[in-house]
């Protein structure tokens, strides 16, 4: 597991610029203050559907996004708030899917979650456990049969995907096609309610990257610093041919698997860990021991983070649902390709 950057002469194992880790801090600042909003209108019954949040896991989601480039895939998941920020998603995308906003990437259907720009590399998510890692091995064979080179695709999913069929055969594909893969697990230690003991017997997670010829990394993911090191890292190995690598985080998600979960099945032991740490915390202490920001400055990017929620709930709240009268409900936009249609 990578060391915390909490110990002493932190500053030595930044390998990034300070802008990053402030970028990165920021953008798990705002999915913060929007999952709190979030939870609020999930309760005063604004919000129809599930509401699925990311508290503790903000510091991998950010690494992940911010160390992608542009042209790059991203499959994240729901709880990957800050990563979607940081890789380019727009706060009124999250807020309009949330709403139902007819103005929103999916128009207002598809459930309150399954948003994304696939032209921009955001590919939106499909709900089933390790459903996505196929999906983005997909893209990166299409872009090799097109000549597309120097891309990267990265797949997020917890632990309890690594259980399914669907993670087993995507990951022996992408080994053995040698694809520029960034699996990225958030081992929040239950899937759901099911504990890692009754999920996998081999002593860790990322032990299973040998099994199938994927290069392995370990990190604490409750550590901003470690995460952007740690991913950034998988991501250079991948884009310069390394083949996929296999990144597991380990962390404690601080909330249920849903608003509709109080979680407690989560041993009180484990919450009071090292590994049940707020991220957000720890990158607050990160920030201020290595000079980076004042306690000022950070109350003062929480402010920012607040007003600009507050002002993307309150202008998507004015905006139409659609109706089902004037909608084209066509799933692809192109009307050549629509059933029906010649070309």
């Amino acid at each position: 597991m990578a060391q915390s950057m909490l110990g002493p002469n932190p500053a030595e194992q930044i390998n990034f610029a300070k802008e990053t880790l402030v970028s990165a801090y920021r953008h798990m600042l705002v999915a913060r203050v929007l999952d709190d909003k979030l939870a609020s209108l999930y309760r005063a019954g604004k919000i129809h559907g599930g509401v699925f949040l990311g508290r503790g896991q903000e510091a991998l989601s950010a690494a992940v996004g911010i160390s992608l480039n542009r042209g790059d895939i991203f499959a994240p998941l729901i709880r990957d708030a800050a990563g979607r920020l940081a890789f380019g998603e727009a706060l009124l995308d999250s807020v309009r899917t949330y709403l139902g906003s007819r103005l929103g990437p999916m128009r207002g259907r598809d459930g309150n979650i399954h948003r994304g720009r696939p032209r921009d590399g955001l590919l939106p998510m499909i709900s089933h456990l390790g459903a996505m890692i196929s999906v983005v091995n997909g893209v990166l064979i299409a872009h090799r049969f097109k000549g597309v080179q120097g891309r990267v695709g990265a797949a997020c999913m917890g632990d309890g995907a690594s259980s399914t069929g669907s993670f087993h055969e995507a990951i022996n594909q992408a080994a053995v096609e040698r694809l520029p893969l960034v699996l990225v697990v958030a081992n929040n230690q239950y899937a759901y309610s099911t504990p890692n003991c009754r999920q996998f017997a081999c002593d860790t997670l990322v032990e299973k990257a040998a099994g199938y010829g994927a290069q392995g990394h370990s990190v604490d993911g409750t550590d901003l610093i470690a995460c952007l090191n740690v991913v950034s890292r998988a991501i250079r190995l991948a884009r310069e041919g390394g083949g996929p690598q296999f990144v597991v985080a380990s962390l404690l998600r601080l909330c249920g698997h849903g608003e509709h979960d109080d979680a407690t099945y989560v041993d009180a032991g484990m919450k009071a860990s090292e590994g049940g740490r707020d991220c957000l915390k720890v990158a607050e202490a990160q920030l201020t021991s290595n000079g980076i920001a004042s306690l000022s400055l950070l109350d003062q990017w929480r402010a920012a983070a607040v007003d600009s929620v507050e002002q993307a709930v309150a202008r998507v709240q004015r905006e139409p649902a659609p109706d089902a009268r004037e909608e084209d409900w066509r799933a692809i936009s192109a009307s050549h390709l629509c059933e029906g249609q010649l070309p």
